[in-house]
């Protein structure tokens, strides 16, 4: 079974199974091996749930997975697959407000799938233009109307890879909540600016949220604020200052507690509050949405565990293993289930870094990485391909003993 998430940059988790199956099959050339998309609600859920029919690139078969025997490939059965309605391609804006095309699905059900990251994605920006203080999630609260105005009324919202730290404040907007200042005008867009919010008003917020449920999917469990909030952990990645990172904490403290008295929602502390610069707590405040792991969506989807039940061996993968990957990413998803399974793991990622070796705890019985053996990083991104099969062939070897 062979079930990573994406290399970012790199690789999408189509083409790194279809490079870690080729790796396998040139050790094992008659091996059965299953290839399974995957991803925890960031970058590359919307492939991963709607399959070929999500946009160019890679070896896609839907949510049933790939089947590699003898004869090749073909496309697995089962699993949630594009209806009529299929790729949408809607009008949304940037996170600096620019007008972008943006993607989103439409299951056969009539469920929306929706990355926030197609409109509120730190891809979309260049390095000098990441600012927290600026970036919104308006983009997102367009491309949920747009569903809701195609008679979507479940929607999954994969909120990884964001741009923002405004605790969904701009996704509010979008959908009509009122964010005012102490002279009662709205505060303008961005996570700095709420450090100004005095009150939310939801009276004229669309009626069509209370008719709707809405499932976040996210990959960590931080809380909104504090030491292991939005702000101080992933603001930075995000271009935020020390001085930066202090002031959207206090900002987004103050959001909270206008949450709580304007919407009677305590969301402060919830965790995974703290998901997509605060979105997950916005997504429960604004949506009144659930949380849950993006990786248990997709594997739910997927038909993951009857997969990977009777398998001799379970391969993952992502670009970067280290203390956050048990946090609810990809990799620590697929291991837990496979380990429930009592199958055995090999993780094979871009790079390693500290808190990887967690992952032994998990069912992972070894892990490896592009970057070994002197392959820079710029190596590792531009020669991904290359080298995942590599690592993948000389896993198998070791793992199953093949000289």
């Amino acid at each position: 079974m062979i079930a990573p998430d994406s290399f970012k940059g790199s690789l999408t988790a189509e083409e790194a199974g279809a490079a870690i199956m080729a790796g396998v099959r040139r050790a094992l050339p008659d091996a059965e091996t299953v290839v399974i998309p995957m991803s925890d609600g960031g970058d590359g859920m919307l492939r991963a749930l709607m399959g070929g029919d999500a946009g160019p690139g890679g070896i896609t078969a839907g949510a049933g997975g790939m089947t590699a025997g003898p004869g090749g490939i073909t496309a697995g059965a089962g699993g949630m697959t594009a209806g009529p309605g299929g790729i949408i391609e809607c009008e949304a804006e940037d996170p600096l407000g620019r007008p972008i095309k943006a993607l989103y699905g439409m299951m056969r059900d009539g469920t929306a799938v929706i990355e926030m990251a197609q409109a509120s994605g730190l891809t979309l920006l260049s390095e000098d233009e990441r600012d927290p203080l600026l970036a919104s999630t308006y983009g997102t609260g367009m491309l949920i109307r747009d569903a809701m105005d195609r008679g979507a009324r479940d929607i999954i919202l994969g909120i990884g890879g964001s741009a923002t730290n405004d605790g969904g404040a701009g996704m509010a907007q979008a959908l009509g909540y009122r964010l005012l200042d102490n002279n009662n005008e709205e505060l303008p867009r961005g996570g700095g600016a709420l450090i100004g919010l005095a009150r939310i008003d939801a009276s004229s917020a669309d009626i069509r949220l209370a008719q709707s449920r809405f499932t976040a999917a996210c990959d960590v469990d931080n809380p909104l604020t504090g030491k292991y909030g939005a702000s101080a952990v992933f603001g930075p990645q995000k271009g935020a200052t020390p001085d930066m990172a202090a002031l959207l904490d206090r900002a987004l403290k103050r959001f909270a507690g206008c949450v709580l008295s304007d919407l009677g929602k305590d969301v402060e502390k919830l965790p995974g509050g703290g998901a997509a610069g605060g979105l997950g707590a916005g997504c429960i405040a604004f949506l009144g949405a659930r949380l849950r792991r993006g990786v248990d969506i997709v594997a739910e989807a997927a038909g993951l565990a009857k997969e990977t039940l009777g398998a001799a061996l379970v391969i993952t993968g992502e670009g970067r293993t280290d203390s956050q990957t048990p946090g609810g990413k990809t990799v620590h998803g697929v291991s837990v289930l496979a380990q429930g399974l009592g199958v055995p793991v090999l993780v094979i990622s871009g790079s390693l870094a500290d808190g990887a070796d967690e992952m032994l705890k998990y069912g992972v019985v070894r892990l490896y990485a592009l970057m070994e053996g002197g392959v820079t990083l710029d190596e590792a991104m531009r020669d991904g391909e290359k080298l995942l099969e590599a690592r993948a062939e000389r896993a198998a070897r070791e793992y199953f003993g093949i000289m």
